[in-house]
């Protein structure tokens, strides 16, 4: 079992930035490979990034890609989200998620563990 907590969200102006970051409880957290997904009012929750569980390997949406990097500590189970250059497209509710496989997908039902979500707003 995971449990999985976000920080750091909060209201900035466009062009502005904020990091995030997600605790994880238990011995085990770097067995999962991390991600961000965000979802917006009215819409459906959609991948921003993740990470494997060493780290190294990233992936990114193309929407957020040179903007956001997500990265981890293994030694203080955490993962995070620099977000860089906001948008106001990129309000939403964001959330990390824990998944026990090593391949890389998108889909949030792949996901195994989910924390309760932080609010982005991004203000123009």
């Amino acid at each position: 079992q995971v449990q999985l907590v976000e920080s750091g969200g909060g209201l900035v102006q466009a062009g502005g930035s904020l990091r995030l970051s997600c605790a994880a409880s238990g011995r085990t957290f770097s067995s999962y490979a991390m991600a961000w997904f965000r979802q917006a009012p009215g819409k459906e929750r959609e991948f921003v990034a993740r990470c494997s569980r060493s780290g190294i390997t990233t992936f990114y949406a193309d929407s957020v890609k040179g903007r956001f990097t997500i990265s981890r500590d293994n030694t203080k189970n955490t993962v995070s989200l620099q977000m860089n250059s906001l948008k106001p497209e990129d309000t939403a509710v964001y959330y990390c998620a824990a998944d026990r496989g090593v391949l890389h997908t998108t889909i949030p039902q792949r996901y195994d563990y989910w924390g309760q979500g932080t609010q982005v707003t991004v203000s123009s």
